[in-house]
C-alpha cells in the first residue's frame, strides 16, 4: 500500500482502508511501497515539522530482515555512519545509530515475500533520529546486505503492539503527544 490517499497510478492506497478518515488526514513519516508497519495519520499539520524538523531527535525502530549473515563488524560499521548517496548525487556519512542483530521474529504478520529456506538471512533491530530517503535499504547496501523486509516497528513510545495491516487504532490526542514526546 502507498502512503498517501490519493495517486495518478493504480495502486493500493490509504482510501481503500474500511475506515471513515476525517477530512484533511495525512501520513506523517510515511512508508515506501515495500515496507510496512507503523504509519501516523493526523489532520494536524504541525506534527510533522515537530517531529522531524525540531531540534529534538525523534527516534524510529525497525526490524529488518536482511540476504547473508551478518557479521559483528559489519554491524559495527553500520552502528559509526556509513556513507550513502542523497538527493542530488552527493555522498553523505550517516549519524551512529543504534543496531543489534535480533533473532527472527516470530508471528509477523505476512508480507507476501518469503526467502527461500535455504537462503541465509539475519534480522536486526535499528534505531534512526534521522530520516534521509530510503536511508536504512542505502546503509544495508553499502555494507553489501540487501534488505529483503524492513518493518517500522515504533516511533518514540507509539508502538505497533497487536495492530494488523490495514488496521487503524485512533488515540487521544494527550496520548498522541506524549507517546512521541512532543
Amino acid at each position: 500500500m502507498v502512503s498517501q490517499f490519493v495517486s495518478t497510478h493504480c495502486v493500493p492506497l490509504l482510501c481503500d482502508i474500511d475506515f471513515e478518515f476525517p477530512e484533511g488526514t495525512h501520513a506523517i513519516g510515511r512508508l515506501d511501497k515495500e515496507s510496512e508497519g507503523l504509519l501516523l495519520l493526523t489532520t494536524n499539520k504541525k506534527i510533522t515539522r515537530l517531529l522531524f524538523q525540531g531540534k529534538q531527535p525523534h527516534k524510529r525502530k525497525y526490524l529488518i530482515q536482511v540476504g547473508g549473515i551478518i557479521e559483528d563488524s559489519t554491524i559495527n560499521k553500520l552502528r559509526e555512519g556509513v556513507s550513502i548517496e542523497v538527493r542530488g548525487g552527493q555522498d553523505y556519512i550517516t549519524k551512529p545509530t543504534e543496531i543489534i542483530q535480533v533473532s527472527e521474529p516470530q508471528n509477523l504478520f505476512s508480507s507476501g515475500f518469503v526467502l527461500h529456506e535455504r537462503v541465509p538471512n539475519s534480522w536486526l533491530e535499528i534505531i534512526l533520529t534521522e530520516g534521509k530517503f530510503h536511508q536504512v535499504r542505502k546503509m544495508l547496501k553499502a555494507v553489501r546486505h540487501p534488505c529483503k523486509r524492513l518493518i517500522r516497528i515504533s516511533i518514540e513510545d507509539l508502538t505497533l503492539e497487536d495492530i494488523m495491516p490495514g488496521e487503524v487504532k485512533e488515540v487521544t490526542e494527550e496520548d498522541f503527544f506524549g507517546k512521541l514526546k512532543l
